[in-house]
């Protein structure tokens, strides 16, 4: 298929929950979209979101391992959260600490139905539940201690896209 637009703060699909892939769906165009979004160099998730499309499927791409589940389930986050420095496709140029788990695992399925499990530690499991966040309407930013997210948001603000 091709490289879809990627969709930025301000765009209500965003702030919307995603509804359930049914087994009657055909998602393949949506899954290699998807994949080929995630292609471009620098990327390390893509949620339909963010391509406009309100289903629960994102497409990764960590340590030169690329894929995709559809509707994903965050089942598992372990250890002691820990600031990393995280960006987002949808809030372009801008990087702010936020807590995530250090390590992450959701269940879904392919799309044959065939169930799936991703896990990882390190920036898999930051993109798992970046993604995950995303089908559930949130944006990172979302998470950030109060007074970091006033800045962000200033900042937004300011950005030449806003």
């Amino acid at each position: 298929m091709t490289e879809r637009q990627i969709r930025i703060f301000g765009d209500p699909v965003l702030k919307t929950v995603s509804d359930p892939i049914r087994p009657s769906d055909d998602v393949t165009g949506l899954v290699e979209d998807l994949l080929d979004t995630v292609k471009v160099p620098g990327r390390a998730g893509v949620a339909a979101p963010q391509i406009g499309v309100n289903q629960r499927a994102f497409s990764y791409n960590v340590d030169g391992k690329i894929g995709y589940i559809l509707n994903p389930v965050l089942v598992e986050v372990s250890g002691e959260p820990e600031l990393v420095d995280e960006g987002c496709l949808s809030i372009p140029g801008f990087y702010f600490e936020r807590l995530r788990y250090p390590f992450a695992r959701v269940t879904g399925t392919d799309i044959q139905g065939t169930p799936i499990e991703l896990s990882g530690t390190g920036v898999m499991a930051q993109a798992l539940q970046h993604e995950t966040d995303h089908l559930n309407g949130t944006l990172y930013i979302d998470g950030l201690e109060k007074d970091v997210r006033r800045e962000a948001m200033s900042q937004i603000r300011q950005a030449p896209w806003f």
